[in-house]
């Protein structure tokens, strides 16, 4: 048997894939090794994976936000194999998850657009670039977090139209001193910022909006798809949920560059899933 895993600081989806091609799902709370103990993810994982505890699994592929350092890997490792210790264990960052779910065995560029935003260049085997992301104070163009940010700047510049201020204050009926103090003594700023995304996309025929939209991501292309190397000529695909919602500004704004948009999906797990059942079946 297989467990797949697609992991990030909320929740993690896991897939079990078992000899005959069966799947099944579970589901339990985000791990993130930067805020937790091994103990505490081996806990999590016996919670959500309680049906499979005592299954024979032979392979593991756990991706995960904050698995990029082998301090990290080392963690879920270690943690994973208190519950399968005959298991082999491959643990990755969730931009190979992403161009795994995406590209396949393709050459291609897969990108994040979600709370925050990442991209990469990928051989159809390994990552072979990555423009730096930056994070949410210096980069993370197009994402929830960047559109969040974009907007309460314009609302307390006084730049937004008089319909949409209005619509703002009634959502929300928040002050400079609120915004600030999540900004800078709340515990995930990034969340913060990128709830303010489904206001943009409630009201997102809104012209204003749209251009604000198409603006964040136009940036986002320009400061990072935009420098790898045949950006032109490879397919670019996108996983996360901005890019999914706001999939048609996305593509429009594609098409004008004279970019390929390729798949955009909500998710990885099921383009992981499929990535796995298709190496399995190579290596017989």
């Amino acid at each position: 048997m297989i467990l797949i895993a697609d992991s990030g600081s909320t929740k993690t989806a896991w897939r079990i894939i078992d000899k005959d091609g069966r799947i099944s799902q579970a589901k339990s709370p985000g791990i993130n090794p930067y805020y937790m103990k091994q103990e505490d993810i081996t806990a999590t994982v016996r919670e959500g994976l309680v049906e499979y505890v005592d299954e024979d699994i032979a392979y593991i592929y756990f991706y995960g936000s904050g698995c990029s350092s082998d301090k990290n890997k080392a963690l879920i490792q270690s943690a994973l194999s208190v519950l399968y210790p005959q298991a082999q264990i491959e643990i990755d960052h969730d931009l190979l998850a992403a161009a795994r779910a995406l590209c396949g065995v393709e050459s291609g560029i897969a990108c994040i657009l979600g709370t925050g935003s990442n991209s990469c260049l990928y051989d159809g085997t390994d990552i072979v670039d990555n423009v730096t992301s930056l994070g949410y104070l210096l980069g993370d163009e197009g994402s929830g977090n960047h559109l969040g940010r974009v907007l309460i700047k314009r609302y307390f510049k006084g730049e937004l139209p008089e319909e949409l201020k209005q619509k703002f204050d009634e959502y929300f009926g928040l002050t400079k001193s609120d915004v600030l103090e999540n900004l800078y003594q709340g515990n995930m700023p990034i969340r913060f910022l990128a709830n303010f995304s489904k206001f943009i996309f409630q009201y997102l025929q809104h012209p204003y909006f749209y251009q604000l939209v198409y603006d964040c991501f136009r940036e986002f292309f320009v400061e990072n798809v935009c420098r790898y190397a045949g950006h032109r000529d490879l397919p670019i695909h996108f996983v996360g949920s901005v890019a999914f919602y706001y999939s048609n500004v996305l593509r429009r704004v594609g098409a004008d560059l004279g970019l390929q948009i390729g798949i955009i999906a909500e998710d990885p797990v099921a383009g992981l899933v499929l990535y796995h059942k298709e190496k399995m079946k190579a290596e017989g």
